[in-house]
């Protein structure tokens, strides 16, 4: 695997591959990879005869007050996980690589309407973060298909929104959220969790799938969300929302809506977990 950092080199290598006829995956990434990382890059492979993997921590899309000091960096190991798992180019850039005139004068990318709910409602910011970066990714990259994964849901909405209105010849697969075997989403902040948290921490995976059991009961939405959240609280955690949505955007469904989504926030500790549930009825 080769491991890039500048820009000019990127897109001579990335000429090469196009020049060959070759298709390109692109699978970003904020690094202290785990395995559901390396499921997307999988699947990034399926779809694509060359894999780029990005990994950046975004300072553009952490709030004051949040984990950008902190968040985890294992730059040494994530080369290895990427190189063993199939990976063909890891691209490492800093930060004045994709902001070269600076942040505060940084041109951004905003997605109205679905990018202020829920974690954009609680993260003001962040996913003008978000979609700024993964625009100026693609722009870099160009590549023909990228991979996300399912667990951040409101955060692919957001990008497929963009890509759609910004007509970016890019195909985005979304794949659905690796597991804990007990349940709990893999996350990179899950180190955050102390051991005692780490076993309370599967209740939210618990907690969505009895509130969809309950969606597909015919159970009102308001009472099943408020039930949720109580659950959770009796667990330690302290819920920033739950609620079921009309999985297209995210709006508010009717009580015949037959693709809905559960979305729920909550913090356990230092950690905050996020998790969703599809719900088809």
């Amino acid at each position: 695997m080769e491991r890039i950092e500048h820009l000019p080199n990127l897109r001579a290598r990335l000429a090469e591959w196009r020049a060959a006829g070759e298709r390109i995956a692109l699978v970003p990434t904020m690094g202290n990879l785990h395995q559901g990382h390396l499921t997307l890059v999988r699947a990034a492979a399926e779809r694509a005869d060359r894999v780029v993997a990005s990994i950046f921590v975004n300072p553009l899309q952490f709030g004051p007050g949040e984990d950008l000091d902190a968040y985890p960096r294992t730059p040494e190991a994530d080369r290895d996980k990427l190189a063993a798992g199939g990976c063909d180019l890891l691209f490492a850039p800093a930060v004045e690589t994709i902001y070269p005139n600076g942040q505060t004068g940084q041109t951004r990318v905003e997605v109205p309407g679905i990018s202020e709910l829920f974690c954009g409602a609680s993260r003001p910011g962040h996913f003008v973060g978000v979609a700024t970066i993964v625009c100026k990714l693609f722009n870099m990259v160009q590549p023909d298909v990228a991979v996300f994964g399912e667990k951040d849901f409101q955060q692919l909405l957001v990008i497929r929104r963009m890509v759609e209105d910004l007509s970016i010849p890019v195909a985005i697969h979304g794949v659905e959220t690796v597991r804990e075997p007990d349940g709990l989403a893999r996350s990179s902040r899950n180190v955050y969790l102390t051991a005692a948290e780490r076993e309370r921490a599967p209740a939210l995976n618990r907690v969505l799938d009895e509130a969809a059991a309950a969606v597909r009961a015919g159970r009102p939405f308001v009472e099943l969300e408020l039930a949720a959240c109580r659950a959770l609280e009796a667990e330690g955690f302290a819920p920033e929302y739950f609620k079921v949505c009309r999985a297209a955007d995210l709006a508010p469904p009717e009580t015949d809506e037959c693709d809905l989504v559960i979305l729920a926030a909550a913090r356990l500790g230092r950690a905050r977990l996020i998790d969703n549930r599809r719900v088809r009825r």
